[in-house]
């Protein structure tokens, strides 16, 4: 279950301040994004192949910008200085998923230990929801794209995002010998040479750091494409249900997201 009291409460702030800066007249921009996912986790072997493209899943999303080049009350352009001209704050509500798995060499067909069946048998899903902004910056004249002078605007951005999870977790490894009874997470079915207790499916929350290299392509005076290779850095190392504490646990989780979007400019 998602941590709804937080969410909502994020959910409320972010109205508010997108129903303050509307009274900015500052024009608005509406999308939707796209696209797969990969889940860096504790899950597999650290910067291996097979972990990174085995633990891939999806992402989608809304997002809503506020561009500063352009006001909305007067159909008119803003005051031309560089921020106005060169930035864009970009608001977000995304969602999501990837089904993790053991990868590497310590699942390899040719173990055949007790440990091996452990890691082999035991799965994961991530599940994420996120609200967020990020502030976008154009090296190329946000008012000169809009004017078709080029077509293709690079950007990069930096932000916050709040992360409500949900992580799932199950196994088919049944230990002959468990040391509890009737429990979905019996720690003798998992991995022996983690800490207790590092088998976790809570939900929870968390904040993130979130920092994206892209580019749009105005298909028309209205509407844009977008591509969007973005990097996501949770502060937190349960997103997964997974924190072991062997020592090549450096990091907590984190996420490559490639997506595309469409979007449309209201005014």
């Amino acid at each position: 279950m998602l941590n709804m009291k937080h969410v909502a409460s994020a959910f409320c702030l972010f109205v508010i301040f997108q129903t303050a800066n509307a009274q900015l007249g500052f024009s608005h921009e509406i999308g939707v994004i796209t696209g797969p996912v990969q889940f860096r986790s504790d899950f597999g072997s650290r910067a291996d192949s097979k972990t990174n493209f085995g633990n891939t899943g999806f992402g989608i999303g809304i997002v809503h910008y506020l561009n500063f080049a352009y006001r909305a009350d007067c159909n008119c352009y803003t005051t031309d200085t560089y921020f106005n001209d060169h930035f864009k704050l970009r608001n977000e509500i995304s969602w999501n998923k990837t089904n993790l798995d053991h990868f590497g060499e310590f699942v390899d067909p040719n173990k055949v230990s007790a440990e091996a069946d452990r890691l082999r048998g035991h799965k994961g899903v991530a599940k994420n929801l996120d609200i967020g902004t990020q502030l976008e910056f154009y090296p190329l004249s946000i008012r000169s794209f809009q004017s078709f002078s080029y077509r293709l605007a690079p950007f990069v951005s930096l932000g916050v995002h709040y992360t409500s999870f949900s992580p799932e977790v199950s196994t088919t490894y049944q230990n002959p010998n468990p040391l509890l009874t009737g429990n979905v997470l019996e720690p003798s079915n998992f991995y022996s040479f983690w800490d207790p207790g590092s088998v976790d499916a809570s939900p929870g929350s968390t904040w993130s750091i979130v920092s994206s290299l892209g580019a749009r392509y105005k298909l028309n005076k209205l509407s844009d494409l977008m591509l969007d290779f973005r990097v996501q850095y949770y502060f937190n190392d349960w997103v997964d249900g997974l924190n072991h504490q062997l020592e090549f646990n450096k990091k907590n989780d984190w996420l490559l997201w490639v997506n595309v979007g469409y979007i449309f400019y209201l005014n």
